[in-house]
């Protein structure tokens, strides 16, 4: 079995290149993979000190985790697709009609 260390690096730069995902590019399908990418980050980290401890609560939080993320994509999806209907683009610059 690999060190503990060694997801814990794996986790850290994935959750780095959700990070930089998210505040670099500027389209929204992208941002929403990058978020998907920092919840998996995160899931690998809940997984590893789960099977570390010999423990099961880490395997209850990605469950949940997984069910946030689940909802977080379909109903980011479904207003994507009503943003593109209406603007013709999913570009975040070109979207500031959403000031209430």
């Amino acid at each position: 079995m690999a060190p503990l260390s060694y997801y814990l690096a794996l986790a850290g730069i994935m959750f780095i290149l959700g990070i930089m995902g998210v505040l670099l590019r500027r389209n929204a399908l992208v941002i929403f993979m990058s978020l998907e990418l920092m919840f998996n980050a995160a899931n690998l980290v809940f997984i590893s000190f789960s099977a570390y401890h010999r423990l099961l609560d880490g395997q209850l939080f990605v469950f949940f985790v997984m069910a946030v993320a689940a909802v977080e994509v379909a109903v980011g999806l479904a207003l994507m697709v009503m943003i593109y209907r209406d603007r013709l683009t999913i570009d975040i610059d070109q979207l500031n009609s959403l000031k209430g």
